[in-house]
């Protein structure tokens, strides 16, 4: 395998720490000598705990999630600094995060350990000192998010938490009674529902097992071996490192579910390689932004979102993959035609033979990497559950890695992965964790359905309307905020009223979650552009604007699955969402040439708006529509042939006359 040199290790480095600022947020702290080691010591313990009691272990499911929480709480504590000022190298914990520390023990000690008296001998009834702990707890919830998730996420639970409060003194159909102190942290940390509900249930069982996944498969090489492949694939082709950007960004996509973590594991190879080609640092960093967000809707792991989306809808996980494994196609398909058509606008060529590995090389040397995602769709199409599927594939991707002395785990790599899986699960973990005050406070106010009363109000019977709305609300509770958080929080206020307006239930949690997926490129909070940025060397409000160029048909899509959910796989036969799916493929192809002016030649004002139309029927479902779609695009192609053959001909008289002369 053609695995790139160790050097740039170093230069990694680097680009993430720019990462770092550009997402805004805080760094882990890197401590030095026997604080290292206690760390890893933690991360070793939480990762057999989670993997012994997600299998074969028992235990009470609010107790399991508890423990989880505690593990979350005191390793936030311990490696995400209370400011940016105070990150860096250290020898030992602040004193404050040793507070925190122990009252997060306490808090959660307490909890387990009081838990069943709760329930079995005082029915549920709190005593002063449970409301006490409870208060505790919450208000080290905050801290952790604000630490981690940053101020985005945590000022949203923070408004929800005193609607509890204040929401009494506010008129008109937003206000309620209020509520006590006790009530709510009754609510919060002793209920089912609150921080110990479904989200942080899903982080505690799911989410940590796939992080920890996607780490063994990252230092086992199969980024490098995704890198090389890619390359083999589309380096050749017109704007070949951009097209490289997508295969690389897509594959690694569909097993870390995490946009930033896209970027910054393969932007940092083909940003510069994208620059050196010839394309400028806004739309190199741009296509790389918007093909590491495509990775939080394609199959086979969706990040977080995608489990508990199949919590929500009572499914199994296997539905949710299948569902968004169309609108994944289309997103990638436009994204690719998009670089493809600005290539050719540009007249960039692709790479030259010497720089692109060997199709037989590359498969020969890394295949065997493939394995565990062989491993992993295999089990989840025989029907075992999502946590057996991601056991079994990470104890293959050890095995696999044996096969090659080149991709060889060692104990000190699978330790790594260990500590790296841990670690990579906090900011999740606690996002989750925060969320369930917000699905409280909608579920004890009710205010879902006042806003859901209120918007079905404004749109009437428009279900288009309607799903503007939600778009909306997706798009503004997404900016700044993690992925899962957002759809969280739209599918508890916003998706219930696209159900009530008969809207299919899986086509309107995947809408949600599209658009809670591309708050990621969505100005003015866009994350995954951003990081990008950082990388390119540019600005990012410029790779902000376009990326939303780029990804613009993305928007579009969700749209036409809402009304039609065969997209989807529901609501039709196999053959139907097939159908469905070669001429929306054709749709996104004409929508690209749209956004970018260009089919066979440069397209004039008269053949977009013909190919616009074009798409929009081909995308909408249906045999009339696509029949009608690609009579229009025959047009389009008819009327540039002729002007290439003018341009020909008159290119053959121009020549001749300069021989004659």
């Amino acid at each position: 395998m053609k695995f790139l040199p160790k050097r740039r290790k170093a230069k990694d480095s680097e680009q993430l720490s720019e990462v770092d600022q550009a997402d805004d947020s805080v760094k882990q702290v890197n401590y030095l000598g026997f604080m290292s080691r206690i760390i890893l010591l933690l991360c070793i313990v939480w990762t057999v705990f989670q993997l012994y009691t997600s299998s074969y272990g028992v235990m009470e499911t609010v107790k399991f999630r508890a423990w989880h929480l505690g593990f979350l709480l005191v390793l936030t504590f311990l490696l995400y600094p209370a400011s940016k000022k105070s990150s860096g190298n250290r020898v030992a914990p602040t004193a404050w995060d040793i507070i925190c520390v122990i009252l997060a023990v306490g808090s959660i000690g307490y909890f387990i350990s009081m838990y069943d008296n709760f329930i079995l001998e005082r029915n549920g009834i709190n005593t002063t000192l449970d409301y006490i702990i409870g208060g505790i707890a919450v208000l080290l919830l905050f801290e952790a998010s604000r630490r981690v998730a940053g101020k985005g996420l945590t000022i949203i639970a923070a408004i929800f938490l005193l609607y509890n409060f204040f929401g009494a003194y506010i008129p008109g159909l937003l206000g309620h009674y209020g509520f006590t102190v006790e009530r709510v942290i009754n609510v919060m940390f002793w209920g089912s529902q609150g921080i110990f509900g479904i989200a942080l249930g899903v982080s505690a069982t799911y989410i940590f097992v796939f992080v920890l996944f996607g780490a063994f498969l990252k230092n086992s090489g199969f980024t490098d071996f995704i890198n090389d492949l890619a390359l083999t694939i589309a380096g050749r082709s017109a704007g070949g490192p951009a097209k490289v950007a997508i295969f690389g960004s897509g594959f690694m996509g569909m097993i870390s579910g995490s946009a930033v973590g896209n970027v910054v594991t393969t932007g940092t190879v083909t940003i510069p390689m994208m620059k050196k080609t010839g394309y400028n640092p806004k739309f190199a960093g741009a296509v790389e932004a918007v093909a590491s967000t495509g990775g939080l809707i394609a199959p086979p792991i969706m990040g977080a979102a995608g489990f508990i989306m199949a919590q929500f809808l009572g499914v199994p996980y296997t539905v949710v993959m299948m569902a968004a494994l169309i609108p994944a196609v289309l997103y990638y398909v436009t994204l690719f035609m998009v670089v493809h058509f600005e290539a050719k606008n540009m007249g960039l060529s692709g790479l030259s033979k010497e720089n692109i590995p060997n199709a037989v090389e590359v498969l020969k040397n890394g295949g065997h990497l493939l394995i565990p995602l062989i491993v992993l769709v295999g089990a989840l199409f025989s029907g075992v559950t999502p946590l057996f599927a991601a056991i079994w594939a990470l104890l293959s991707t050890v095995a696999a890695s044996w096969l090659r002395k080149s991709t060889r785990m060692n104990v000190r790599t699978i330790l790594r992965s260990i500590e790296e899986g841990a670690k990579g699960a906090i900011n999740v973990g606690i996002a989750c964790a925060i969320v369930g005050v917000v699905i409280a406070t909608v579920s004890l106010t009710s205010l879902g359905l006042v806003v859901g009363n209120n918007v079905i109000n404004l749109a009437g019977d428009s279900v288009f309307l309607a799903a503007l709305l939600t778009m909306a609300i997706s798009i503004i509770l997404g900016m700044g905020v993690p992925v899962t958080a957002a759809y969280i929080i739209v599918a508890a206020i916003a998706v219930p009223i696209l159900i009530t307006m008969n809207v299919a239930p899986l086509a309107a949690h995947m809408f949600a979650f599209y658009y809670a997926a591309l708050s990621s490129i969505t100005p003015p909070v866009a994350l995954a552009s951003y990081a990008a940025s950082g990388i390119a060397g540019t600005d990012s409000g410029k790779v902000s604007i376009e990326s939303l160029k780029i990804g613009l048909a993305g928007f579009i899509v969700p749209f036409f699955f809402l009304f039609n959910p065969v997209l989807l796989f529901d609501g039709g036969s196999t053959w139907d969402s097939l159908l469905a799916a070669v001429t929306a493929i054709i749709g996104v192809i004409a929508l690209a040439s749209v956004v970018k002016g260009r089919l066979f030649i440069k397209t004039n004002l008269v053949q977009r708006v013909i190919m616009l139309v074009a798409a929009f029927l081909l995308i909408f479902p249906g045999l009339l529509y696509g029949l009608l779609g690609a009579a229009l695009i025959g047009v389009v192609t008819v009327m540039q042939r002729l002007s290439i053959r003018k341009e020909d001909e008159a290119a053959k008289t121009t020549s001749g006359k300069r021989l004659t002369l």
